[in-house]
């Protein structure tokens, strides 16, 4: 007979909850990025007037705010979630830099972790965060990637349960290249990036565990970065990209292609009408949100 702690303390019990919570999207809420009065109060004119905006959760359900996100220091400085999973939120500057600092935090609770600063501090570099968990490890992990204007490209590796980071030493040689780097997520254990060499986009991922990259080159009906957008798709990572030749001059179109045992596929398009916001996901019931 175990006690209540070591009962609730157990890996299993753990790992048990956290199926249950997935499977049944318990406690599920949208982490959005808004007006303060959910419209806009600038003028697009000016330059010199400063957009405010907030984060906030609200239900997956009713799309009601439930509540406003304040930064867990207290700044009043605009911050950027880079990955959110289980109830943790990553935190770090709104502009990343080598030397901006993250935290690993939970609202409900009010606390969170500020890993130790990283090994790499490559200066004038575009910086991307990702953060999220990664089951076969039973590990959050996050993964920041610093490139310089002079294609020197560098990988670092977090993990919450260490509380310390790595940096990846080997890079496959199609990175060692000129590219720029779009939109980003992670899934599974799993960076994701859309990557832009020449006229050529792909999808660089990288294992937050294993330290293996991939790339995948994207169908050849992907173009320009322009209402590209990447998510996850029914346990599949998937593209969408806006189409503008939808044949009722009323509705856009936006194409959607999964991942599929590394090859792409695409499916039925999602079809809305034209004067509706852009496309800004999927949600964990595979629903785009507009």
């Amino acid at each position: 007979c175990k006690s209540w702690s070591d009962l609730i303390g157990s890996s299993s019990f753990v790992s048990t909850q956290l199926h249950r919570n997935v499977t049944k999207h318990a406690h599920v809420y949208l982490l959005c990025l808004h007006h303060p009065h959910f419209e806009r109060q600038n003028d697009n004119d000016d330059p010199y007037v400063v957009e405010e905006l907030q984060w906030s959760l609200f239900s997956n359900e009713t799309f009601e705010q439930f509540s406003e996100l304040s930064h867990p220091l207290g700044s009043t400085d605009h911050y950027g979630i880079y990955g959110s999973s289980n109830g943790l939120v990553c935190i770090s500057d709104e502009i990343l830099n080598f030397d901006s600092p993250i935290h690993i935090w939970n609202p409900s609770v009010r606390k969170f972790r500020t890993p130790p600063m990283g090994t790499n501090n490559l200066k004038f570099a575009y910086v991307a965060l990702q953060f999220g968990f990664h089951p076969g490890v039973n590990d959050y992990k996050a993964v920041r990637m610093i490139r310089t204007n002079k294609d020197t490209f560098a990988v670092e590796v977090y993990s919450l349960r260490t509380d310390s980071w790595k940096m990846i030493e080997t890079i496959p040689p199609w990175l060692k290249c000129h590219w720029q780097h779009h939109t980003g997520t992670f899934f599974n254990g799993v960076a994701y990036h859309i990557i832009e060499k020449g006229p050529i986009f792909s999808i660089m991922s990288f294992d937050s565990s294993s330290e293996e990259f991939q790339e995948f080159i994207a169908p050849d009906a992907i173009c320009n970065s322009l209402g590209l957008c990447m998510d996850v798709y029914k346990e599949h990572i998937c593209l969408l990209f806006r189409y503008y030749g939808c044949e009722d001059e009323c509705m856009q179109k936006y194409d959607l292609w999964v991942l599929r045992e590394k090859r792409w596929k695409q499916l039925c398009p999602f079809v809305y009408p034209w004067n509706r916001c852009r496309a800004m996901g999927i949600n964990i019931d595979n629903e785009l949100l507009l």
